[in-house]
């Protein structure tokens, strides 16, 4: 069978193959982690202005869970000083039960907080994408982190679950925000027009909010936002009406992407692009191999279609796949997919 025939297939068959249904026993899908302990230098871990706070979405339901996982791993292991690293989880209230047990077998001295999110707070604003596991309501919760984390929260790291830090993530977390809301690599080489519909640029009332900008494209899959900022300018609303301006008028054809371009894009702090090397997944339609953007490299992202648990289990796994192998703490007892 060619090539691309047997990638075809293997994502047919995978795609019917799911977690296991949930029960108090799943939680032992993973092996336990190593405890990472605090360097010498490091402040002690009680010292909470000196803490560096990570949020994450965990859907315990798909094979996303097995990407958060090996996300968490890698932070720990490449940061200096692990137990000043606080996890902050968004999760479907149902789930809460077995993501605790699952959290704590795998990582027993994590710190870390889990978080309700409601599909439905945003599942009656969500347009069907050119990806199906774009439109899941989880993808959406990072609209939503100012308003469902406490009050008193300042700033957040935001990583999606198909990523794998090689650095300190402490070095991210001094990103020097400039009084800008957030702060993500930018790419301005990006053909920015192709992120909106000819619907979109050729009426003035949508394209005009660009105005006074040079929006340039940035991912959402990493990004540093001062959240006492995001509440003052009502960040949420504004994303919010772009997306019932898209249930209208079709603007856009990629998931929670475009809102935050139309809202932030010409606006962010721009941050190294070793701190995003994204793409490592292809494009949303095929996910074949790429090789790695020119330059230094601290967190590489497997944005597209192409999951590496995909990959390897189907032992077709691109070259960067064997980097993300090593954090991966599947017991390997179930073939995982990616929709």
């Amino acid at each position: 069978m060619p090539p691309n025939l047997r990638l075809i297939a293997t994502v047919i068959i995978a795609v019917f193959l799911r977690l296991p249904p949930l029960t108090t026993a799943n939680h032992r899908l993973f092996r336990e982690a190593p405890a990472f302990r605090n360097g010498i230098s490091c402040p002690p871990p009680y010292d909470t202005s000196t803490t560096v706070h990570v949020a994450m979405t965990l859907d315990y339901s798909t094979p996303y869970l097995r990407g958060s996982v090996a996300a968490v791993l890698s932070v720990l292991q490449h940061s200096t000083c692990p137990e000043n690293t606080a996890f902050h989880f968004f999760a479907i209230p149902n789930h809460h039960p077995h993501l605790h047990k699952t959290i704590t077998s795998t990582f027993p001295y994590l710190h870390f907080h889990l978080y309700s999110f409601n599909p439905t707070a945003v599942s009656h604003l969500i347009s069907s994408s050119i990806r199906r596991a774009l439109d899941e309501p989880l993808n959406y919760a990072r609209i939503y982190i100012a308003d469902l984390l406490p009050s008193s929260a300042s700033r957040i790291i935001y990583l999606d679950s198909d990523i794998i830090v090689i650095d300190d993530i402490a070095k991210l977390w001094k990103t020097n925000l400039n009084s800008h809301v957030l702060g993500a690599p930018v790419y301005c080489h990006a053909n920015f027009s192709h992120y909106f519909t000819s619907k979109f640029w050729s009426n003035p009332s949508f394209s005009s909010t660009f105005k006074g900008r040079s929006p340039c494209y940035f991912n959402t899959g990493v990004m540093v936002i001062d959240l006492l900022e995001w509440r003052k300018q009502g960040c949420t609303q504004k994303l919010e009406y772009w997306m019932k301006i898209q249930k209208s008028y079709r603007i856009y054809e990629l998931g929670s992407l475009p809102p935050f371009l139309l809202v932030f894009a010409g606006n962010v702090e721009e941050v190294e692009h070793r701190w995003n090397q994204h793409g490592l997944g292809g494009d949303n339609l095929e996910g074949l191999c790429r090789d790695l953007h020119t330059g230094p490299v601290s967190l590489l992202h497997w944005s597209g279609k192409g999951k590496p648990w995909l990959r390897l289990d189907a032992k077709m796994a691109c070259t960067l796949d064997n980097l993300w192998a090593p954090y991966d703490l599947f017991r390997h007892e179930y073939l995982f997919s990616d929709s």
